[in-house]
C-alpha cells in the first residue's frame, strides 16, 4: 500500500487548509447567525447567504465537484486522492457543501452521471454540478425495517406513460431545503419478482410535483438540521413521467450498491475530519484549563485519553485509506468487506473522541458555545446511516466465515 499522495492532490490539500482558514472558520459565527435570522423569518430551510457567498470562491479556486473521479466534472480524483480532501472539509458540519461536496447530492450526482440518460443528465445533473439546485434521496420508511431495502413497501406503478408513485419515506435529508428540487425515490416496480433484489425501482421525483407532502421535519437529538432537515414525506397518487425511471425496472438495488459505496466512504473520510477537529478542541482545554492546583493536561487520566484518541484516529483513516485504494484498483463490489468494516469503525472512534472532548469542555460541551454537540449527533447517526452497524457486521462476519467453509 502506498499512500504518498500527487503534487495535484498536495496542492489541493493546502489551497483547501487556506481556504478553511480564510473563510470557513472565520464564519462559523456568521452562518450560525444568517440560520437564526432565516428561522426569524419564517424561512428556516433557506440558503444561508455566506455559504452562497463562498460556492463563488470556492468555485473560482478550483475547489468544486472535488469527490467525481470523471474528469469531465472535475479534477478526477480517485477515492484515495479525495480523501484527504474529504475530511479537511468534514471539520465543520456544513463546509463541504460550499465545495459542491455534500450529502445527499455527492449520491445522487454519482448515480445521475452513471446511470441517468442524457435528458436526465441534462435536466437534473447539470444544476447540481453547477450548485443552482440541491436534491435528495428517499429510501427509508417508517413502516418497514429500512436496513433490510427489500422491506421498502412504497409502490412505483406503470400508468401508461407515466408512473404512478404511493408510500411514506421519513428521515430523508435536505428534504426541507428551499433549494432541494428532486427526490431520487426507491420503490416497488415487481413487489412479486420471486428475486427480491429486482423488485425495486428508483425514479427522479421533482418536489413540487402533486401528492408530494413533507409532513414534519424529523428532529435528530432534538436537532433540526435547517436549512436541511430531515423530514417524513407522503408521496400520494404522484405522477410523474416514465421518463424519469432510472436504468429501468427492477434495477435499484443495483443503482443503490453504486451508490451506497463513495457514500459510505466519504462519511467516513468526513467524521474523521470532525474527529481531528474535537481532538484539537479538546487538547486545546485541557492546556487551557486547571482543576485542583494542576492543569487538566497534566492529569493522568487526559493524558490516556489523549494517547487513545490520537492512536484511534490514525488507525481509522489508514483503515480508510486502504479501503478507498481497493476501491480504486478492484472496484467497490470486491471492496465490499473493506468499506463496511469502516462504515462501523470511523463512526465508533468519532463517538468516543468527541465524546471526550466534550468531557473535556464540562457543561460547555453541551452547548452551542462549541460544535461538539452538532458534531456527536451527526457521528452517532452514522451509526445507522448507509445501513446500521448490525448489518455491516454481518457482511463482515460472513466474508470472514466463508473461507472456512
Amino acid at each position: 500500500m502506498d499512500f504518498q499522495y500527487s503534487d495535484k492532490v498536495k496542492k489541493l490539500q493546502q489551497q483547501l487548509l487556506t481556504f478553511m482558514d480564510d473563510y470557513i472558520y472565520p464564519n462559523e459565527a456568521l452562518y450560525k447567525q444568517q440560520l437564526e435570522e432565516n428561522k426569524a423569518r419564517g424561512h428556516a430551510y433557506a440558503g444561508v447567504p455566506i455559504v452562497e457567498e463562498l460556492k463563488e470562491k470556492a468555485k473560482a479556486q478550483g475547489l468544486w465537484n472535488l469527490f467525481l473521479p470523471e474528469e469531465e466534472y472535475g479534477p478526477g480524483l480517485t477515492n484515495l486522492e479525495y480523501s484527504p480532501l474529504a475530511e479537511i472539509m468534514g471539520r465543520v458540519m456544513w463546509s463541504s457543501e460550499v465545495f459542491n461536496c455534500a450529502a445527499p447530492d455527492t449520491g445522487n450526482m454519482e448515480v445521475l452521471a452513471r446511470y441517468g440518460n442524457e435528458a436526465q443528465q441534462k435536466e437534473w445533473l447539470q444544476p447540481l454540478l453547477e450548485g443552482r439546485i440541491r436534491s435528495s434521496f428517499a429510501m427509508t420508511e417508517p413502516a418497514v425495517a429500512s436496513s433490510d431495502a427489500a422491506n421498502i413497501e412504497t409502490r412505483i406503478v406503470r400508468d401508461g406513460d407515466d408512473y404512478v408513485i404511493n408510500g411514506r419515506k421519513w428521515f430523508i435529508t435536505g428534504g426541507c431545503g428551499e433549494r432541494t428540487k428532486f427526490f431520487i425515490v426507491m420503490g416497488k416496480t415487481d413487489p412479486d419478482n420471486a428475486d427480491r433484489h429486482k423488485q425495486q425501482s428508483m425514479i427522479i421525483v421533482p418536489k413540487d410535483t402533486p401528492g408530494v407532502t413533507i409532513v414534519r421535519d424529523m428532529p435528530v437529538y432534538g436537532y433540526y438540521h435547517a436549512p436541511k432537515g430531515h423530514p417524513e414525506i407522503l408521496f400520494e397518487n404522484v405522477r410523474v413521467p416514465a421518463s424519469n425511471l432510472l436504468l429501468g425496472e427492477g434495477r435499484g438495488f443495483e443503482i443503490a450498491q453504486g451508490r451506497l459505496g463513495p457514500g459510505r466512504i466519504h462519511h467516513c473520510m468526513r467524521v474523521i475530519g470532525q474527529a481531528e477537529r474535537a481532538f484539537d478542541l479538546m487538547c486545546q482545554r485541557l492546556v487551557s484549563r486547571t482543576a485542583f492546583h494542576k492543569q487538566l493536561s497534566e492529569q493522568g487520566v487526559w493524558r490516556e485519553r489523549v494517547a487513545d484518541c490520537r492512536i484511534a484516529i490514525d488507525q481509522t483513516r489508514l483503515s480508510v485509506l486502504q479501503a478507498a485504494q481497493m476501491m480504486d484498483l478492484v472496484g467497490n463490489k470486491v471492496a465490499k468487506k473493506q468499506i463496511a468494516m469502516i462504515k462501523v469503525a470511523a463512526p465508533d472512534m468519532a463517538c468516543k473522541v468527541i465524546d471526550w472532548a466534550i468531557q473535556a469542555h464540562g457543561a460547555a460541551g453541551y452547548t452551542e458555545d462549541f460544535p461538539l454537540a452538532d458534531m456527536y449527533v451527526y457521528a452517532r447517526h452514522l451509526r445507522t446511516a448507509d445501513g446500521p452497524d448490525e448489518v455491516h457486521r454481518n457482511a463482515i462476519a460472513k466474508e470472514e466465515l466463508n473461507r472456512f467453509m
